[in-house]
């Protein structure tokens, strides 16, 4: 596996990374630098980015000596993305590779992965306009052969990383995205973590409520004390949308949209 995507990445030019701070991208930033000394990673910083993922990639680029550039990539100042579409992914890659590309010539690299190719992923049509490439992808790699390569680079933190897409992706579909909400959502998730240890925990924030979706299993463990103190999580954040009910509900990927726009 891990030579399979050193093959694909010897058949490119030096690079430039777009990383995130997730499993994907750290890894292939990793193998990267490998195979090109002179690698560059970006990273793009905004409210719909958990202030954790840039740490992490800041210890990172320090403690292995990576070319690392914070950028903004201004998809906040779209007002395309802003509106939420069901495409909203297209506009925040759109603006993330624009702004690569206008500080480098160098072939930008994603980390979306085989699996990813079974999802909703308008980010990738964007990434086709900007002549992106997808080494996993070429390299037939899913997320299972992502983790297995950080396992053995020896990043086992960053191999046990849980799935965590961007704060933006909590909001319903056709619900403007706003700075405060997912500093609310980011908060909520934060909290259940810590109090609850879920294997899961997405803060959903819908038309007609708060969601709150947790892993089966911790969600069928919860003694009534533990629905009450996320209740209580949740009506004690700031900038908490309006006055929602909140509601548990079991963990279903994607669930923020709207299915009807999707068909």
């Amino acid at each position: 596996m891990l030579e399979a995507l050193r093959t694909v990445l010897r058949s490119l030019p030096s690079p430039t990374v777009a990383v995130s701070g997730g499993v994907d991208s750290v890894t292939l930033a990793a193998v990267a630098v490998q195979t090109w000394s002179d690698t560059l990673l970006m990273h793009a910083v905004s409210p719909a980015v958990p202030h954790e993922a840039t740490q992490r990639l800041l210890r990172l680029a320090a403690l292995r000596r990576w070319q690392l550039q914070i950028v903004d990539a201004g998809e906040f100042a779209d007002p395309r993305y802003r509106e939420n579409p069901v495409n909203r992914c297209f506009y925040c890659k759109n603006s993330l590779y624009g702004t690569i590309a206008a500080r480098t010539d160098r072939q930008i690299l994603s980390g979306a992965n085989l699996d990813d190719l079974g999802e909703y992923r308008p980010g990738l049509d964007a990434a086709r306009q900007h002549s992106v490439r997808h080494p996993y992808i070429e390299a037939r790699l899913g997320k299972l052969a992502v983790r297995s390569i950080a396992r053995e680079l020896g990043l086992h933190e960053i191999a046990e990383l849980p799935a965590s897409p961007c704060l933006s992706s909590r909001v319903e579909t056709g619900i403007r995205i706003e700075a405060a909400t997912l500093a609310f959502i980011h908060a909520v998730e934060r909290k259940i973590e810590a109090e609850l240890t879920p294997h899961t925990v997405r803060c959903r924030v819908r038309a007609g409520a708060v969601v709150i979706e947790l892993d089966t299993a911790t969600l069928h463990s919860l003694t009534s004390a533990d629905t009450q103190r996320v209740h209580a999580i949740v009506l004690e954040q700031p900038h908490r949308p309006a006055t929602l009910p909140v509601l548990l509900e079991a963990y279903r990927n994607g669930s923020a949209f709207l299915q009807d726009q999707r068909a």
